[in-house]
């Protein structure tokens, strides 16, 4: 039996990890937070249950490891999480006759303020708890962050960042495709913040509410969280909303908080209760993972029971098809919903759904609809023996025990959405309205089957204007979107085949060395394209392989048509920057974005990569001082570090 419940302690560890890292650092959700506090729970009972904690175990760890694309930067004191409850009672006898502060919880992203001298000095996100993402230009554009402050000594604090509900639905009205409107307010803020340009941040109106002062020298709080509270509000900070209980009053305070965020405009996921006598809290000590001054309240979700009506199966490019629960329509958190995600067969089966059944449905965070339980198991839904877009076989397959129903056909419409979507995406033919979603459907109605069919869409008006998210308005966007897409450049059209290894930059340089000329590239050898500066014999056969199937000629032959490539003719004496090779990284004055810039050097024969080497010829970054990973590579590497305004006086 121990062996078994260490095995399944394992289990519990990959998945709740998985989890984790999309919520936090991927910004999308695989599972519920009821299934995850569910499995969280066990793996608690397990670990306590055997004595052992596993390394990496979500109940030691916290939050997610920092992304690559931001410098990465240590905290000065680790940032934990809390223990949580959904019991009010529990709460009420946590105080342990103490006085305390209820405030909420809000749904954002933790962001960490540092001020010297008055002044904004930086501001890191949350990341693993030890170490986040430097954002301190895109703090510097918060909505109500305050860049200089009365007090002088060094300032340390803690907050959430969010966007407004009513924020958010003004920026997704702005968007006429409804699957490329965003998903809830959390993943908006969360991608607003962790931006590379603070402009798309600033246009976000991100907000800052202070939870905690980490450090304040020289100040004297009475000992006092709300002294605390108080001095931040004096220094020009929104600080989150709260009131001070006892034992006495906390149950109607918490009776309070339930109306009121029927209308609150923040994101909030529920409550948090910090003792406001602060060497009492410190007193308590924290374990491996909590503090114990302060504990998180969760709201119970809403549930109500429904009828199951019918089990939808979707298809998507990895040939994965997706059960999705259609029901009755239900009023949740203030909208009608009537389907829901089963995600996979293990689930589905676990639920014993069946139609006509009795299931209770709820909304994770009051954005996604679940089923949470079934209360009729009738257990009657028979999985598809065809796949619904293209009729090939279906197989069920296990994957670390969850099992999934697959399309086994490796020609099925759906598994070419990756390539459609690669298509129409703005660095090939710029194709808006065409969201990946939106392609899905598409194919599925059989409307599209190679790139040619793109072109013809106007065929299929009547049910596209009828689609969900549609209209007469989206869809002339659409038609016009993609009437502009038939005037195309030749490393535009290369990159859109979708060719193993060839993004658009070695698209640009293979055109460039055959002059534009399409036939002498189709007609090229391995050998011939290994001589290009920068392909290479790898590149080159994958340019080569990808020419020699007819099915891809044939449909580059079906596509030339409806295009209209234009000329580009190669101003030999204008290639002053060939054979260099630059980096490009922080945000730009002179050029409107990276590509602007990349693109100018490129048509100077120059090269543009991601990763500082010690064939680098310069890294531009207006940020010389900078402490980022690049500025430290070129300095190990003694690889030039220039500004913009030095790059093209010595380069232009």
């Amino acid at each position: 039996m121990a062996d078994k419940n260490m095995e399944r302690m394992k289990e519990l560890v990959a998945v709740l990890s998985e989890a984790a890292k999309a919520y936090y650092a991927e910004d999308r959700e695989i599972m519920s937070n009821l299934e995850y506090d569910k499995l969280y729970d066990e793996l608690v009972g397990l670990e306590a249950l055997l004595g052992t904690v596993l390394a990496g175990s979500p109940t030691v760890t916290v939050g997610y490891e920092a992304v690559d694309e931001l410098p990465k930067e240590a905290h000065e004191a680790p940032m934990l999480s809390l223990g949580k409850t959904k019991e009010r009672e529990e709460l009420r006898s946590w105080l342990n006759g103490k006085e305390a502060l209820l405030s909420w919880k809000l749904d954002g992203l933790t962001v960490v303020l540092t001020y010297r001298d008055g002044v904004l000095f930086k501001a890191v996100t949350r990341g693993n708890g030890e170490v986040g993402e430097v954002v301190t230009n895109n703090a510097r554009v918060f909505a109500n962050v305050p860049l200089k402050i009365p007090y002088s000594g060094e300032l340390i604090l803690r907050g959430e960042a969010v966007i407004t509900y009513s924020d958010f639905e003004e920026i997704n009205a702005k968007i006429e495709d409804v699957e490329a409107k965003y998903k809830n307010s959390r993943n908006l803020c969360s991608g607003s913040v962790r931006q590379l340009n603070n402009a798309v941040t600033a246009e976000r109106n991100v907000r800052f509410y202070a939870f905690s002062l980490v450090k304040a020298e020289g100040v004297d709080f009475a000992n006092s969280r709300e002294q605390q509270f108080l001095f931040l509000k004096e220094q020009g900070f929104a600080v989150v909303d709260y009131v001070r209980v006892t034992q006495d009053t906390i149950l109607e305070a918490i009776e309070g908080y339930a109306k009121a965020i029927e209308n609150y405009d923040v994101p909030s996921d529920g409550l948090v209760l910090t003792y406001d006598d602060i060497e009492y809290g410190r007193s308590l000590g924290r374990t491996a993972k909590f503090p114990r001054d302060a504990i998180a309240f969760k709201w119970a979700d809403e549930m109500k029971e429904t009828k199951l009506l019918e089990i939808e199966w979707s298809p998507s490019r990895t040939g994965l098809i997706n059960p999705v629960a259609i029901f009755e329509p239900v009023e949740l958190e203030g909208t009608t919903v009537s389907r829901a995600s089963v995600h996979n067969i293990s689930i589905l089966r676990g639920l014993k759904l069946g139609i006509g059944d009795r299931i209770m449905v709820y909304k994770a965070n009051m954005i996604i609809p679940q089923i949470a339980e079934n209360l009729t198991g009738s257990d009657n839904v028979e999985l598809p023996k065809c796949c619904p877009v293209c009729g090939g076989a279906t197989e069920v397959k296990a994957v670390n025990e969850v099992q999934s129903l697959y399309c086994t056909n490796p020609r099925c419409d759906a598994k070419k959405i990756k390539a459609f979507t690669l298509f129409v995406s703005r660095d090939a033919m710029n194709i808006d309205g065409l969201s990946e979603a939106t392609l899905e459907k598409l194919i599925a109605k059989g409307f599209i089957h190679e790139y040619k069919d793109i072109f013809h869409l106007d065929r299929y008006k009547a049910d596209i204007v009828e689609m969900e998210g549609f209209g007469e308005k989206s869809y002339q966007n659409l038609i016009a979107s993609i009437d502009a897409a038939r005037n195309v450049t030749l490393p535009k059209l290369v990159y859109s085949l979708g060719i193993s290894n060839i993004g658009l930059a070695n698209a640009k340089v293979i055109c460039r060395y055959f002059k534009f000329d399409l036939e002498a590239m189709r007609n090229a050898d391995v050998e011939e394209l290994s001589q290009i500066d920068g392909i290479g014999a790898v590149i080159g056969q994958a340019f080569v392989d990808y020419f020699a199937d007819e099915e891809n000629v044939a449909r580059l032959q079906n596509l030339l048509p409806e295009l209209q490539i234009e000329k580009e003719e190669v101003d030999e004496s204008a290639q002053t920057l060939t054979g260099m090779v630059f980096v490009v990284t922080g945000s730009l004055e002179h050029f409107e974005n990276r590509n602007e810039l990349k693109d100018v050097i490129e048509k100077k024969g120059g090269k543009v990569t991601g990763s500082v080497t010690s064939k680098t010829t310069c890294l531009i970054n207006n940020d010389i001082t900078s402490n980022s990973s690049k500025n430290k590579k070129a300095k190990e590497l003694g690889v030039p570090i220039l500004t913009e305004e030095d790059f093209l006086k010595n380069y232009f």
